[in-house]
C-alpha cells in the first residue's frame, strides 16, 4: 500500500469514527469496477458500506428500448450500429448478438461516427445508429448527428435512448433510498460540470463528492464525504478538479443543447422518470428513427428471478440475487447487470463474490 492511500485510508477511519452505519452510493459503473480492482471496500471502516446506483447506461436501459432496436436490426434493409455491451443484453428470448447469428445487419462501432462513414458507403441501406449511454457519450452522437445535416447524409438516423443522470438522482433519493453521502460520478461532471449535482446538497441535504477513478482519488473523495457527514454540514466537493471544470465542457454542452432536448425516458429499476431522457430537435426530425420508422412498443419482462432492477437502486447486493454465479454469469447473463463491463454485477463477479 503506498504512502497516499495509507494516510487517506486513515483519514477515512478518522472522520468515520463514531459516525453510524453510513452508506455511500456511487452512480457510475466505472466507479462500481474500480472499486472492486482497487480493494476500496477492504480500507474501509467496517461502519461505511459501499452500494451501486443505477450508473451503468447499459443496465438502465429499458427492455422496452432494447426491444425497439432489436425490431429495427429485424428490418431487411437496416444495419443498426451500437457498441459491443448492448449485443448481448438479454431481451425476452432474443438479444442483437442472436438476431446477428441469425443474419440481421448488427455492426459493432467504438464511435458513433463509424455509423456516418458505413451511411456514405452503402446509400441504399438505412443505418441506424443505437444511441446509449449518459451526458458522457451523448455529444459523441449528437455530433454524429449534426455532421449527417450537415452533410445532407439521408441514408442515416439515430434511435436515441440516451439519458441524463440528475433527474435520476433525484428519483431515487425522493423515493427513499436509504443513501447517506453520493460519490458521483467524474465522467459526467466533465462534460456536465460538477455544479451539475450541486442540486444534491441544495435539494436532497446529502453531502456529495465528484470523484475520479484511481485509488487515491476515489478515497479523497471518500474522505470528504466522511468529512461533511462528521460536520452534519452537506456540501458538494470536486475531488477530480484535473478533468471536472465548475461548468463542464461549454463546447460538448453546446453540442448537446443544440441536437438534443429533454423528454421523459424509462430506466430499468426506476421506471418512467420526466425530463431523464434526450430526444433529437424538431429541426433534426428527419435523423430521429423513431419518426422515420414505425417501431411498435413490446413490453418486456424482466427475466424470472432476476433482481437486476433492484440492484440498480442500491436495494440489493449482486451476490444476493438467487441466479448470480450460476444461472447469471459472464458468458450466460440472464440480466443486464451481468453484461455491461460497467455492471455491478459482472464487477462483483470479475474480482471476487466476497469482495
Amino acid at each position: 500500500m503506498n504512502a497516499g492511500v495509507e494516510a487517506l485510508r486513515r483519514e477515512i477511519a478518522a472522520r468515520a469514527d463514531g459516525l453510524p452505519d453510513t452508506v455511500v452510493m456511487e452512480v457510475c459503473g466505472t466507479h462500481t469496477h474500480a472499486m472492486r480492482r482497487y480493494g476500496i471496500r477492504q480500507l474501509l471502516p467496517g461502519n461505511i458500506r459501499l452500494v451501486s446506483g443505477p450508473g451503468c447506461p447499459v443496465c438502465v436501459t429499458d427492455g422496452r428500448d432494447l426491444a425497439r432496436a432489436l425490431w429495427l436490426a429485424g428490418q431487411r434493409n437496416v444495419t443498426l450500429c451500437s457498441f459491443g455491451d448492448m449485443l448481448r443484453v438479454p431481451c425476452g428470448k432474443e438479444s442483437l448478438l442472436s438476431l446477428a447469428a441469425k443474419g440481421a445487419r448488427v455492426r459493432v462501432v467504438v464511435s458513433p461516427l463509424e455509423a456516418l462513414q458505413l451511411a456514405r458507403a452503402e446509400p441504399r441501406r438505412a443505418i441506424v445508429y443505437f444511441g446509449v449511454g449518459f451526458e458522457t457519450t451523448a455529444p459523441l452522437t449528437a455530433a454524429l448527428v449534426d455532421q449527417a445535416g450537415r452533410q445532407s447524409i439521408p441514408n442515416l438516423s439515430v434511435l436515441s435512448v440516451h439519458k441524463t443522470m440528475p433527474e435520476a438522482v433525484r428519483t431515487l433519493m425522493r423515493s427513499g433510498a436509504r443513501v447517506d453521502a453520493l460519490l458521483c460520478p467524474g465522467h459526467v461532471a466533465a462534460v456536465a460540470g460538477a455544479e451539475a449535482f450541486r442540486f444534491v446538497p441544495e435539494e436532497l441535504r446529502l453531502p456529495a463528492a465528484v470523484s475520479g477513478f484511481e485509488a487515491e482519488e476515489m478515497l479523497l473523495a471518500l474522505a470528504a464525504l466522511m468529512g461533511m457527514l462528521r460536520a452534519k454540514k452537506p456540501g458538494l466537493v470536486n475531488a477530480y478538479p484535473r478533468a471536472a471544470a465548475p461548468y463542464g465542457n461549454p463546447a460538448a454542452l453546446a453540442l448537446l443543447e443544440g441536437v438534443f432536448e429533454p423528454r421523459a425516458a424509462n430506466w430499468r429499476g426506476l421506471g418512467e422518470i420526466p425530463a431523464s431522457g434526450l430526444a433529437l430537435r424538431g429541426e433534426y426530425a428527419g435523423f430521429d428513427a423513431e419518426k422515420r420508422f414505425d417501431i411498435p412498443l413490446t413490453d418486456v419482462p424482466e427475466p424470472a428471478g432476476c433482481r437486476c432492477a433492484d440492484v440498480l437502486r442500491g436495494l440489493l447486493e449482486p451476490p444476493e440475487c438467487p441466479l448470480f454465479g450460476s444461472a447469471c454469469a459472464p458468458q450466460s447473463p440472464v440480466g443486464a447487470c451481468m453484461v455491461s463491463s460497467e455492471g455491478a454485477c459482472a464487477a462483483h463477479y470479475a474480482y471476487g463474490r466476497d469482495l
